[in-house]
């Protein structure tokens, strides 16, 4: 490992112009077609050389034999002692993983059936309460895909802050309200905190059982069963699925109800597909792999402690989101898997926006500033609109431009107007934005993820580091005899006039 690192370390940098003039071949190669998404990774500096280096290192440190061991259902979480199985969700697993998650699919999907029936009474709005992988994922599918389904009214509220609950049921009627409580645990302080709220709001209004217009999604039956809802209304998931996988699961509904159940479907096939890519296909023809070494090439060797993320589809706006919980929540870790401290840099810090608007904020950074700053551009062929075609087109003319101007820059006399170019970028280009390419496009970031975690060593399906805060407001906030900073004290004595000494 240390040698595949050293050589890396030890390559004087190329530039783009030179590596498209010196390698013939290189579009073919770093230009690949999956499940309906193309990948162009030609932009950026993996030369051959680089990628060879990057296959030895991802020999020596065991890559392969990780992502199998992922898909077999072994313990690929060592520091919880659990496996890895989302992938089981979509069909692709340990069989006794993959029949108990298609169980659950199917208790899900009679639940719907008999929502779908009015068995609860007519139901018009859905609200999801649910924080992190429990809302960013159902919130971007709903977005994405939910604009002309037409079948309900869908709001996900992840935030403690009232003022978001009560925009979500502003136009809501409690009456045809169904309440889904989305938590792992069904003990996370925001989510039931929101549902509590959400269940006084329908009981204020009249609604005579609330309760019995609450569905829970959860991999703790037995807490939602506490909490007061009926055992027919819950739907499990496996503890061996993480929240920020957790979309392929119950943790789905809100998109499989408003989306239908076709399209949940077609959501979970496109995902195996890439599941199978990533499975199935060399190292150097694997999307999640290559785009893992363009990672570590720019975080370990370039030393660019971001990355950027351009969708420019409006029905993509959400997923930069999305991105920044799955990459910096799975690897924004410092130690290794045996505990070790990281010797390098593990995940850069993901940002990023919506195109066109990007062009007139940030890309001046981009282009002229002095930061290495490498782009990722997610654009689909397929105009989403019924507009003069004249919309898209320009729309992608001007993705398409960008990454061309990155890298070409343009000497001028006037050093205010000169581009210093050789700067890189990727292009994912779906041919169409449905459930199966979203499907896709999303189990591609999950296993860029873990190709990434396998090269440096750590582990990406822990998440220690936000429970210090959670433990500390949860002292704070009940009263316990903790001693806080004179800064944290002033802050609440002004707050809430309390006086904490």
């Amino acid at each position: 490992m240390a040698d595949a690192w050293k050589m890396l370390e030890e390559m004087a940098p190329t530039s783009l112009r030179d590596l498209f003039a010196s390698e013939p071949d290189r579009l073919a190669r770093l230009s690949l077609d999956e499940a309906g998404l193309h990948f162009d990774f030609s932009k950026t500096h993996l030369s051959r050389a680089a990628i060879d280096a990057f296959l030895d290192l991802a020999e020596s440190t065991g890559l392969a034999a990780r992502r199998d061991a992922m898909f077999a259902g072994g313990i690929v979480n060592p520091s919880e002692g659990r496996a890895a199985e989302h992938g089981a969700e979509r069909g692709e697993g340990a069989p006794e993983s993959v029949a108990r998650s298609g169980a659950f699919h199917a208790r899900m999907r009679t639940l719907i059936d008999a929502i779908e029936a009015e068995a609860f009474g007519p139901v018009r709005h859905i609200l999801h309460v649910g924080i992190g992988g429990s809302a960013l994922g159902p919130k971007l599918l709903v977005d994405a895909l939910g604009r002309d389904a037409g079948r309900y009214d869908t709001a996900i509220v992840s935030n403690v802050d009232g003022a978001a609950l009560e925009e979500a049921v502003r136009d809501f009627d409690p009456h045809t309200t169904l309440l889904a409580i989305a938590s792992k645990t069904f003990t996370t302080s925001e989510t039931m905190l929101n549902a509590r709220s959400a269940i006084t709001w329908m009981a204020e209004n009249g609604v005579d059982d609330p309760y019995g217009r609450v569905v829970a999604l959860t991999a703790s039956p037995e807490k939602a069963i506490e909490f007061g809802v009926d055992e027919t209304r819950i739907l499990p998931f496996s503890e061996t699925v993480g929240g920020r996988y957790s979309l392929w699961s119950s943790i789905g509904f809100p998109a499989a109800l408003a989306l239908g159940w076709d399209a949940f479907e077609s959501l979970l096939e496109g995902a195996a597909a890439m599941d199978r890519h990533f499975r199935l296909a060399p190292f150097d023809r694997n999307a999640p792999v290559l785009a893992a070494f363009v990672d570590r090439y720019y975080a370990n060797i370039r030393k660019a402690g971001t990355r950027a993320v351009f969708a420019y589809d409006e029905r993509l706006r959400l997923l930069p989101d999305y991105l920044q919980q799955l990459e910096m929540e799975s690897n924004g870790k410092s130690v290794r898997l045996d505990g070790s401290p990281s010797p390098r840099a593990t995940a850069a810090i993901t940002w990023g926006g919506v195109g066109t608007d990007a062009q007139h904020a940030v890309f001046q950074l981009l282009h002229q500033g002095t930061h290495l700053v490498p782009v990722e551009f997610v654009a689909v062929a397929e105009p989403g609109d019924t507009l003069d075609p004249a919309h898209h087109r320009q729309l992608l003319v001007n993705c398409f431009a960008q990454g061309a101007a990155l890298m070409a820059g343009r000497p001028a006399d006037d050093p205010n107007r000169a581009y210093p170019g050789d700067r890189p970028s990727t292009t994912i280009l779906a041919e169409r934005l449905d459930p199966r390419t979203l499907g896709a496009l999303i189990a591609f970031y999950e296993h860029r993820v873990f190709a990434n975690a396998a090269l440096l060593g750590i582990n990406p399906f822990d998440q220690f580091g936000v429970e210090l805060g959670k433990e500390m407001a949860k002292a704070l906030d009940g009263g316990d005899d903790l001693a806080f900073d004179p800064s944290t004290e002033a802050l609440i004595a002004r707050a809430f006039g309390e006086d904490m000494g």
